[in-house]
């Protein structure tokens, strides 16, 4: 009907016969019966924009099969059909197929991080410490005080040895880093993979737009021996400019190139006369033009296939007969040229056809080669300099690509990556995984990959103890994005991409990654903070209230004094997302490691505990206090001071206020807080839960005794450092 489409869906089978023409999107793996000059674009599955050949009986051996995407008798579900046409047979559907199988390893999803296996660790081990303490401190306490009494104490102590304000905190620091993060062109999807960011130590990444400008450029412009001449960029612009099909990126870089060097002239000076249009057989396309006196007829294409037409060779003007001697230089040229990681074009013309009328692709023979030239998608300027500062920061850069190894060796060695040894697709399948772990040892570059060969690469660097990112922007990226701790896309993406990515970049470049990488272990630091000072201070002061709730005839703290100091002294930690962070800790990677928090703990929480029990000895035994409310009073300021003033010894691996300074909010927090716990004993909420105001005295434990746990806690710091080689 007039003004609607129908559309026809069709359920394919095994053994479904599918006819394939210049345009058609292949519905399923399918085998080549019949075909024409049948040429299949393949990039969404190996990420190169080369057409590849289909042929109805293969011309390649098993041992120069790299891939099975490089099968020439199967076309893959995904692609697409670039020029001519075949008959096929249907061998595989759906889930089946080999971009089914791709597929496939995105709906596992990703698996836990270590930062949110860590998190889970800390709640297991803070819940087994409740299950424990609650009913030992009850049992402790039972016999001496009433029996509602003691079990309410019980249960302060368990939620005091809690890190109440943890998921705030941890919420509040990604939050905070993601929103810094964006600031920096780096837009944060999933907040827990923050950390993993911070603490990613390996970076896989593809070549192409990420180490390179994804740009075709004309580098080189070569007579037959190598030497740069005009002449060949003139023909090959002349070429370029006047064809009327679709100008690739091949034809606008030689365009360009022409009119940085001011040959616009050719323009007016010659007029097209017949063309003779590119093709996937021929491999070569040619223009006729003439210039008001004579024509001639310039050809560009295929090394190989511009030698077959070729009986002459022009070198400086003059023409001679082309020999096997000077054919074989000709190649080594292009070989050599090959390996600098340029893509190779050779040049021909022809002067001899004025009397020619009509142009076929017959006319294109005994031609004169003119020379090469050479095109390059060169390295980003900043390549270099990004991949020393990763490297600096303690992160190995591994490039996963499907280009070929000449080239990627070239780009590797231009910006810094280690080169030395290249492993290939085709011996990756035949490897076991321990085979795989070992050549990833000293191996920086893999080439011509399958996406399903570049996620098992990710996953054994992930099960080798890495944080391993990935840096993909295709279709074919999506397994390893997944599988990655941290699957880092772009903006420019395919959907399916950023769909699997953790972490977006707005700007495809290494220094916006790194520049977010900074931002996560800042993000990272400053949860550590937090973590490592509240299971150590709140490990310490339960320690000490429990002894002391023992030896003393009455409780140190009531239930309602111990959870209101805990939530003063937790509100003080709040600003902590906002501090600074140490550059020496910004300089590696640093993973979630739970022994390191218990190492922590363990060291730490009895230092205060110590100084905990001086206080309790000081009042008893030094000015004999036994009013209970008072000393409870002093306890309760005494630990919020304490708390607050050492939360700035724990910050910093350095010496606080002198070689580290927090932020200005932390600062402000930590001496607002303290006067307040000052200060609330003189107020109406002290006396609801039963302080009273201090007398002048016993500042001098409430002030002097913290200061001189500083000035330990420093020696301390010092000592744990020497022995485990870490502080936060």
């Amino acid at each position: 009907m007039e003004g609607k489409f129908k559309f026809l869906y069709v359920r394919l089978l095994f053994g479904d016969v599918v006819i394939l023409y210049a345009g058609s999107m292949i519905p399923a793996d399918l085998r080549v019966i019949e075909a024409k000059d049948l040429y299949v674009g393949q990039s969404s599955l190996t990420g190169e924009s080369d057409a590849v050949k289909k042929v109805v009986n293969s011309e390649i051996s098993n041992q120069s099969l790299d891939s099975i995407s490089d099968l020439d008798t199967i076309c893959f579900m995904g692609t697409n059909v670039i020029s001519g046409s075949a008959k096929c047979v249907v061998i595989k559907t759906a889930d089946n197929t080999y971009f089914g199988k791709v597929a496939n390893t995105l709906t596992t999803g990703k698996p836990k991080s270590s930062f949110q296996l860590g998190i889970e660790n800390i709640s297991k081990l803070l819940i087994k410490f409740m299950l424990v303490l609650t009913p030992i401190v009850f049992i402790l306490n039972a016999w001496k005080h009433n029996p509602v009494t003691a079990f309410t104490f019980a249960v302060a102590i368990a939620i005091c040895i809690t890190p109440l304000l943890l998921p705030v905190i941890t919420s509040s620091a990604l939050s905070k880093g993601a929103v810094k993060m964006s600031k920096k062109k780096t837009i944060v999807k999933k907040l827990d993979s923050i950390q993993n960011f911070g603490a990613m130590n390996i970076l896989c990444t593809d070549k192409t737009g990420t180490l390179t400008e994804d740009k075709i450029v004309l580098e080189k412009y070569l007579d037959i021996n190598g030497n740069e001449d005009t002449r060949i960029l003139k023909h090959a612009f002349v070429n370029s400019y006047f064809q009327t099909g679709l100008r690739g990126n091949i034809d606008e870089a030689v365009v360009t190139r022409a009119k940085t060097n001011g040959m616009e002239e050719y323009i007016q000076k010659y007029k097209l006369i017949d063309e003779i249009p590119f093709d996937f057989t021929r491999r070569r396309l040619s223009v006729i033009v003439s210039d008001g006196s004579k024509k001639q007829l310039i050809t560009k294409g295929a090394v190989e296939e511009i030698l077959n037409i070729c009986t002459m060779v022009d070198y400086k003007g003059e023409v001679s007969p082309i020999t096997k001697q000077i054919k074989d230089n000709i190649k080594k040229i292009s070989k050599d040229l090959n390996k600098d990681g340029l893509r190779v074009i050779a040049v021909c013309q022809k002067n001899d056809i004025n009397d020619i009328v009509s142009f076929s692709v017959n006319d294109e023979k005994n031609m004169i080669l003119l020379g090469f030239i050479g095109f390059l998608d060169p390295p980003k300027d900043s390549s270099k300099s990004a991949i020393e500062k990763l490297n600096n920061a303690g992160i190995r850069v591994v490039v996963l690509t499907g280009d070929n190894a000449e080239v990627t060796r070239c780009i590797c060695r231009k910006v810094g990556i280690n080169s030395a040894r290249i492993v290939e697709g085709n011996q990756i399948e035949k490897l076991s995984d321990i085979a795989i772990l070992r050549l990833l040892k000293d191996t920086n570059i893999f080439v011509k990959l399958s996406p399903i060969q570049k996620a098992r690469i990710v996953r054994l660097l992930k099960e080798d103890g890495n944080v391993v990112g990935y840096m993909g922007d295709g279709i074919n990226d999506s397994p390893s994005l997944t599988n990655s701790d941290v699957g880092i896309s772009v903006d420019s993406a395919v959907d399916i991409a950023k769909e699997s990515a953790d972490i977006i970049l707005l700007e495809k470049d290494l220094h916006v990654l790194l520049d977010g990488v900074t931002e996560g272990r800042k993000t990272f630091g400053n949860l550590m903070k937090y973590i490592k000072m509240a299971t150590s201070f709140n490990f310490g002061e339960v320690m000490s209230v429990i002894i002391a709730s023992v030896l003393l005839p009455f409780l140190p703290e009531t239930p309602i004094q111990l959870l209101v100091e805990g939530l003063l002294y937790d509100f003080g930690q709040l600003t902590l997302p906002f501090d600074n962070v140490d550059k020496e800790y910004l300089q590696k990677p640093r993973q979630f490691n739970l022994k390191s928090l218990k190492n922590f703990m363990l060291f730490m929480g009895p230092l205060s505990s110590i100084f905990d029990l001086i206080v309790f000895a000081s009042l008893w035994f030094v000015f004999h206090l036994r009013e209970v409310a008072l000393f409870q009073t002093v306890w309760f300021t005494y630990s919020i001071v304490s708390n607050l003033l050492g939360m700035h010894i724990i910050r910093t691996a350095k010496i606080p206020f002198i070689q580290s300074n927090a932020s200005k909010m932390v600062y402000l927090s930590s001496f607002l807080l303290s006067i307040i716990g000052i200060i609330v004993p003189f107020t109406w909420l002290g006396r609801v839960i039963g302080l009273v105001p201090i007398p002048l005295a016993y500042m001098s434990i409430i002030i002097g005794i913290p200061i001189l746990y500083c000035f330990v806690a420093m020696f301390a710091k010092k000592v744990y450092i020497k022995k485990y080689g870490e502080w936060i």
